[in-house]
């Protein structure tokens, strides 16, 4: 199954043919990713509207772009929810099996 960030990557690719401009490589990607990393996401959009106004790019390769920044951030958000969840289970789970482990027998019994 091809997922729909996928099909928009290609036309993205097949429209930058025809426009002349320029995209985002991977080089300014990590670059500008690295900058944004902590931003909350208007602020992260911002930096990369300034970075791109001052060249030639294809507004549909920044969007895209974007696009995978904010998918990446709700990836993150996502995860660290999975995390919580998980550390929830195996904190129940440990609680209860000690909740439920045979108590050892009285010691003063053996030692008469």
């Amino acid at each position: 199954m091809v997922s729909p960030l996928s099909d928009k990557k290609q036309i993205i690719i097949m429209e930058q043919q025809n426009t002349g401009k320029k995209s985002l490589d991977s080089i300014e990607r990590a670059k500008l990713g690295v900058r944004v990393f902590n931003l909350p996401f208007d602020e992260a959009e911002e930096v990369i509207d300034a970075y791109v106004s001052d060249g030639d790019y294809d507004p549909d390769s920044v969007e895209l772009f974007k696009v995978q920044l904010d998918t990446q951030r709700h990836i993150q958000e996502k995860s660290v929810e999975l995390l919580s969840t998980g550390a929830e289970i195996v904190r129940l789970v440990v609680n209860a099996f000690v909740k439920n482990m045979p108590q050892p027998a009285n010691r003063n019994s053996y030692e008469s």
